[in-house]
C-alpha cells in the first residue's frame, strides 16, 4: 500500500481492509514507517520505532492498524519508556500494563513511541531529552502537550490514531492544536493497573487522539472496563461507543462558557469560532444559551489545590525513578521547571495535601449540579491559537511549583476542571481560523459516565461540519512518489 492511499483511511477503515484480505498488517506497517520517515524530521513527533514481534490477532476489531504509544504511562514489555526525561533515559519496562495488553488484544500494531514533555509536566512538548515537537500546520508553533507527539503524528498522517493521556488537558490540548478529535474519558473508565491504582490521585486518564470520531469510539470500546483492584468505577455503557457515533443525539440543552474561570479572556479568533459553533448547534436544533457555571471554589483555591496534588505526586515519581536508576535529582537530570516542582512538592504537608481534596469535592459537586440543568457544556478547548515554540518556557526558571501551575492554568483554563471532577470532555475540530487557517478546537463536556452522549454529538458535528479532509502543511500524503 502506498502512503498516499494509507493516509486516506482512518483506523476502522484500515482494519476493514485487513479483514477483507485487501491488505496485510505488514503492508500497513511499512506504509506507516514510510510516512514517519517522510514527516518526522520536520515535526519530531516519534522518538523511537522498533521491530514488531507480535502478529495481530485475526478478527480483532483493529487488527493490523499501526499505532504509537506515548512515552509515558503505558509500560510495554522490553521497550523503553523514558518519560521525556534525562532522569529516566534508557529505562526499559519489564512487563505490559493492563492497558498495553488491551492494545494488543485490539489488534493494534504498536511500532513506536511518541514524544512527551518531561514527566508530562507541561502543555508544550519541548523536552531537553528529545527536543521540541512541532505543529504540522505550522512548524514554528507548538503541537501542544503533554501528548504533543501523539497529536502531531496523527495530524501529519503517520498513524490514524495514537495513545494519549490527560491530567489537565494533555489529550484535548494537542487535539485542538493539531485539528484532531480527542475525548478524555470518565475517571475510572480505563484501568491504570496493575502497577498503579490511580495516577496523580485520579487526575490522569488514558485515551487517544484521532482524525475521525469513530476511531476514538472504537479505541475506547477496546480499552474500557475495570481490572481487579481498581479504585474507581464507571458503569459500563448501555451499548458500544461505535454504535453511539451514528445515533442522533436528540435535542440537547447546551450551555456556553466563552470566557474562562479566573478572568482569562478568550482571544478574538477563538471567540469568533465559538460564535460560529453556536450557530451550527442551533442549526442542528439544539437549545443553546450562555451559562453561569460555578467552579465551587475560587480560582486561586483551585490552582493552589492542584499545585499541591500535582507536585506532591511529582516528587514521589521523581524519587522513585532516581532510586530505581541510581541517578541524582538535580539540574543534570531534570529541567528547571520540573526540579522546581519537585522541590515545591517536598514542602507540601500532609494536611495541605488532604485539604486539596476538599477543593476537588467542591469542584466535582458544583460541575455535577450544572449537568443536572444542562446536557452539555460548550467552551473553547483553549482561549488562544497555538503559541510559537518556546513561549511556555519564557522565564520559567524563575517559577516555583505554584507559579508553574498558575502559568499552565492561565494558558489552558478550560480543561483541568474536568480532570478534577472526573467527568468526560472532548475537543472537536469543528472549525478553523479564517485568518491563519489553523484549526480551532471546541470543548464539549458532559456528566459523569456520559461518553455515549458526547460521541453522539460528535458524530453529528462531524457529519455537519466535516474536518477529516483538512490536511496540514506537513502531511505524509503530500510527498511525491509515496
Amino acid at each position: 500500500m502506498r502512503v498516499a492511499e494509507y493516509v486516506d483511511h482512518d483506523a476502522v477503515g484500515l482494519a476493514e481492509l485487513v479483514a477483507a484480505g485487501e491488505v496485510t498488517p505488514a503492508e500497513l506497517e511499512a506504509a506507516a514507517r514510510e510516512a514517519a520517515a517522510a514527516v518526522n524530521p520536520r515535526i519530531n513527533a516519534v522518538v523511537e520505532m522498533w521491530p514488531t514481534d507480535d502478529e495481530p490477532r485475526p478478527g480483532a476489531p483493529l487488527a493490523g492498524v499501526p499505532f504509537l504509544i506515548k512515552d509515558l504511562g503505558v509500560p510495554m514489555a522490553g521497550r523503553r519508556m523514558e518519560l521525556g526525561s534525562r532522569l529516566a533515559a534508557g529505562h526499559v519496562a519489564g512487563a505490559d500494563s493492563s492497558l498495553m495488553r488491551r492494545f494488543r488484544r485490539a489488534g493494534l500494531v504498536t511500532f513506536g513511541r511518541s514524544t512527551t514533555p518531561e514527566l508530562a509536566y507541561s502543555i508544550a512538548t519541548e523536552p531537553v531529552l528529545y527536543g521540541a515537537t512541532r505543529n504540522p500546520w505550522d512548524p514554528e508553533l507548538s503541537a501542544g502537550g503533554s501528548s504533543g507527539g501523539a497529536g502531531a503524528a496523527v495530524a501529519a498522517g503517520v498513524v490514524p490514531i495514537a495513545h494519549a493521556t490527560d491530567a489537565a488537558g494533555s489529550l484535548r490540548i494537542p487535539a485542538a492544536h493539531n485539528g484532531l478529535f480527542g475525548l478524555k474519558p470518565t475517571r475510572g473508565r480505563v484501568s491504570m493497573g496493575p502497577d498503579a491504582d490511580e495516577m496523580f490521585n485520579g487526575l490522569v486518564v488514558h485515551g487517544g487522539v484521532s482524525r475521525t470520531v469513530r476511531d476514538s469510539a472504537a479505541l475506547l470500546d477496546q480499552i474500557r472496563g475495570p481490572e481487579p483492584g481498581d479504585p474507581y468505577f464507571a458503569a459500563e455503557p448501555s451499548r458500544p461507543y461505535t454504535e453511539e457515533v451514528a445515533r442522533p443525539p436528540g435535542v440537547l440543552r447546551i450551555g456556553v462558557l466563552a470566557h474562562a474561570w479566573g478572568g482569562r479572556r478568550t482571544t478574538a479568533p477563538v471567540a469568533d469560532a465559538v460564535s460560529r459553533t453556536v450557530l451550527l448547534l442551533e442549526s442542528l436544533g439544539h437549545e443553546v444559551a450562555e451559562a453561569e457555571v460555578g467552579l465551587g471554589a475560587s480560582w486561586e483555591e483551585f490552582v493552589l489545590a492542584n499545585a499541591r496534588v500535582v507536585t506532591a505526586n511529582l516528587t514521589v515519581l521523581v524519587d522513585g525513578l532516581a532510586a530505581a536508576l541510581g541517578r541524582p535529582v538535580d539540574s543534570s537530570t531534570l529541567e528547571p521547571v520540573t526540579l522546581a516542582g519537585y522541590l515545591y512538592g517536598q514542602r507540601v504537608s500532609g494536611p495541605q495535601f488532604a485539604a486539596a481534596f476538599a477543593v476537588r469535592n467542591q469542584v466535582a459537586r458544583s460541575l455535577g449540579r450544572y449537568f443536572d440543568a444542562y446536557d452539555v457544556l460548550l467552551t473553547p478547548t483553549l482561549p488562544e491559537l497555538p503559541a510559537p515554540l518556546g513561549t511556555f518556557a519564557e522565564g520559567a526558571e524563575a517559577l516555583d511549583g505554584l507559579g508553574w501551575m498558575e502559568r499552565l492554568n492561565e494558558r489552558s483554563p478550560f480543561t483541568m476542571p474536568f480532570n478534577v471532577a472526573g467527568t468526560p470532555a472532548m475537543s472537536v475540530p469543528v472549525t478553523a481560523d479564517p485568518g491563519t487557517g489553523l484549526p480551532v478546537g471546541m470543548q464539549f463536556a458532559a456528566g459523569y459516565g456520559r461518553e455515549g452522549l458526547l460521541f453522539r454529538l460528535a458524530g453529528q458535528l462531524e457529519q455537519a461540519s466535516p474536518w477529516s479532509d483538512r490536511t496540514p502543511a506537513v502531511w505524509a500524503g503530500n510527498h511525491p512518489g509515496r
